[in-house]
C-alpha cells in the first residue's frame, strides 16, 4: 500500500492521456496545416481530387493574393518580358499585373478595429469591473445581470436598428462605426470577466495604499491593476479574437473604407471560378496577428483561467 497514490496517475494512464492529447492535437491542427499547405498549391492542385498531399509548391496564391492583374495579347506580351518573379508566375495565364490588391487594406483595418476596439473595451471594462468590485452600487446585482443579458442575445438579431442607426449618424463604413460597435458587443463579456479577477484581488492591499497617503487613482493605479495583470489579458485575448474574426457586421456596414478582411477573403475570384490558393494565403496570414498575440499573452492566459481556482 505504500507505494499506491490515489492522486499520483500511473504509467499506463499516462500513456492514454497522452495518446489522446496527442490524437487531440493532430486532429485539431490538421485543418490548419491544410489551409497553410493550400496556400502554396496552384490552383489545379487546390481543387484536386482525390487531394494532393504532395505537391510543387508555388507562390502563386500569394501573389494572387496581394496583386491586381489583366489578360493582354500575346503581341503584349512577347513586347514587354516579365521584370520580376512575380510577373513570370502570372505569365503564365497569359496576365501581367496591373497593380496592388486591396487585401493590404482590407488587413490593416483588420487591425485597426480588432485592436482599438479591444483596448477600449479593455479599458472600460476594467473601471465599470472595479467600481463593482469595490463600491456599493444601487442594483448591483441586477446591473450585472443585465450587462450579462446583453451578450445572451445573437449580435446579428439587433443589426437592421444597428445599420440605420450607423446610416443616420454617418457611422456607416468607418472605423470609429465598428470600433464602437465592437467595443459594446465586448463590453458585457470584459466586465463580466475583470470583476471576477478583481474580486480575487484582497481590499487589504488598497487599504494599506490608501493608509500610506495614496490616492483611491493611485492605489487603483499602482496596486490592482498590477495584481489585475493575468485577468486583463485574458479578457484582452478573447475581446481581440471576436473582433478579429466577426463577419456579420462587418459585411452588413462596410464595403470599402472601412472593410475588414473576413468579408474580403472570400470574394477573391481567379481565373474560372474561385482562387482557392488566394484564399487560403489570405486565411493563413489573418491567423498570424491573433497567434502571435496569443503566444505572447500565453503564460497570462494560462494564469487567467485557472486564476482563484484555489483559495487559500
Amino acid at each position: 500500500m505504500s507505494g499506491f497514490s490515489v492522486t499520483e496517475p500511473s504509467r499506463g494512464q499516462k500513456w492514454i492521456a497522452g495518446i489522446l492529447v496527442v490524437t487531440y492535437a493532430l486532429v485539431t491542427l490538421l485543418p490548419l496545416l491544410w489551409i497553410i499547405a493550400t496556400g502554396f498549391k496552384s490552383p489545379s492542385d487546390a481543387i484536386a481530387y482525390p487531394p494532393k498531399a504532395v505537391f510543387e509548391p508555388t507562390l502563386e496564391g500569394y501573389v494572387n493574393l496581394f496583386t491586381t492583374r489583366t489578360r493582354q495579347t500575346p503581341d503584349y506580351l512577347a513586347e514587354n518580358p516579365p521584370e520580376t518573379w512575380y510577373d513570370e508566375i502570372v505569365r503564365k495565364y497569359d496576365m501581367v499585373v496591373v497593380g496592388p490588391s486591396r487585401y493590404g487594406e482590407r488587413f490593416l483595418n483588420s487591425i485597426i478595429i480588432g485592436f482599438g476596439s479591444t483596448f477600449l473595451s479593455v479599458f472600460l471594462g476594467t473601471l465599470a469591473a472595479y467600481a463593482f468590485s469595490r463600491y456599493k452600487v444601487p442594483l448591483k446585482d441586477d446591473l450585472l445581470f443585465f450587462i450579462l443579458s446583453t451578450r445572451m442575445m445573437p449580435p446579428i438579431a439587433v443589426a437592421i436598428p444597428i445599420f440605420l442607426m450607423f446610416r443616420s449618424l454617418g457611422l456607416s463604413d468607418t472605423h470609429a462605426g465598428m470600433i464602437l460597435l465592437y467595443t459594446a458587443v465586448n463590453l458585457s463579456l470584459a466586465v463580466w470577466l475583470l470583476k471576477g479577477f478583481i474580486d480575487e484581488i484582497p481590499r487589504e492591499y488598497e487599504e494599506a495604499a490608501l493608509i500610506d497617503g495614496y490616492t483611491r487613482f493611485q492605489a487603483f493605479y499602482k496596486v490592482v491593476l498590477p495584481q489585475a495583470a493575468t485577468g486583463i489579458a485574458s479578457t484582452a485575448i478573447f475581446c481581440l479574437i471576436f473582433a478579429w474574426n466577426e463577419y456579420a457586421f462587418a459585411v452588413l456596414l462596410t464595403s470599402g473604407t472601412a472593410q475588414t478582411a473576413p468579408p474580403f477573403i472570400p470574394t477573391i475570384i481567379g481565373v474560372g471560378g474561385q482562387d482557392w490558393p488566394a484564399v487560403a494565403a489570405g486565411a493563413t496570414l489573418f491567423l498570424l496577428p491573433v497567434m502571435v498575440f496569443t503566444i505572447l499573452l500565453r503564460k497570462h492566459l494560462l494564469r487567467g483561467i485557472t486564476f482563484g481556482a484555489v483559495r487559500k
